[in-house]
């Protein structure tokens, strides 16, 4: 086996990693400030499409975590960004929040309730019969079905919500039609990455707390994988799949050391 290079680049999942809702997770904070005092370029992913970047730092910020807003990747910028390569300033339907209408926007889309190009669902927290409604009935009528992730379900403080994967199920069963999902595990949301930092899969390594998103996306893309026993999956379910990541940690804190010194190895 030839040995690994040195690490140049850092991507990370944000919740269960660098934090849990506002709580900041240890050694988030002091990892963050490793990269930027280093110069290592980065960036945080989330397929969370509800909020912007900006909307995100100010969160992070709060939580004491200080990420540059041009440092966050969402599955909205991820879905805008295929949007905008399949078919350049199309137009669109959208099911979603400021995050995902203003990716669509940035990019050129119209976003429009005649005839559009695409029905595109991302996560809101007012999901309605209506909006549901006209996307089937888009659909149905030749609209391409995008989905900016597969997530079932995702958490808040009064406990589990339905997530933009449940309410693609509800639409497939409606109109027989299968989404395409643009974020993670799809590695081409990682690819997307790499192409916006101009960072090489090689040097690349991909932080995250699910086996099922996080690492099997940065896997199927050719980065080493680091799975954090801080978020959903267990250290002891890491078994249960059929690969594994490149490194298990306790929690990002243990990956302050690496930053710090890229070659003593991942």
């Amino acid at each position: 086996m030839t040995t690994p290079r040195p690490i140049e680049t850092w991507l990370t999942d944000m919740d269960g990693v660098l934090v849990h809702e506002e709580e900041p997770i240890h050694g988030s904070a002091e990892f963050v400030e490793a990269l930027k005092h280093a110069g290592r370029p980065f960036l945080v992913l989330t397929n969370n499409s509800i909020f912007t970047p900006r909307d995100l730092r100010a969160r992070l910020h709060r939580s004491g975590i200080d990420v540059p807003e041009e440092s966050i990747y969402t599955s909205a910028l991820a879905t805008a960004d295929f949007l905008a390569e399949q078919r350049p300033n199309g137009s669109a339907y959208a099911v979603g929040e400021a995050g995902l209408t203003t990716a669509l926007h940035d990019v050129g889309y119209v976003l429009t309730d005649t005839d559009p190009d695409y029905v595109v669902l991302g996560e809101t927290r007012t999901y309605s019969f209506e909006a549901i409604t006209k996307a089937i009935r888009h659909i149905e009528a030749g609209a391409r079905f995008i989905a900016t992730n597969p997530d079932p379900s995702g958490p808040s403080t009064q406990g589990t919500l339905p997530a933009t994967g449940s309410v693609a199920a509800l639409i497939s069963t409606a109109t027989r039609r299968k989404p395409y999902f643009v974020g993670k595990p799809n590695p081409l949301m990682m690819r997307n990455a790499l192409n916006r930092l101009q960072a090489h899969s090689e040097t690349t390594v991909m932080i995250g707390d699910r086996m099922d998103t996080d690492v099997v996306s940065g896997l199927e893309a050719g980065l080493r994988t680091v799975l954090v026993s801080t978020g959903s999956t267990r250290p002891d379910e890491v078994e249960t799949f059929p690969y594994r990541p490149t490194r298990i940690v306790d929690s990002i804190a243990d990956l302050v050391e690496l930053v710090e010194n890229p070659d003593s190895g991942l």
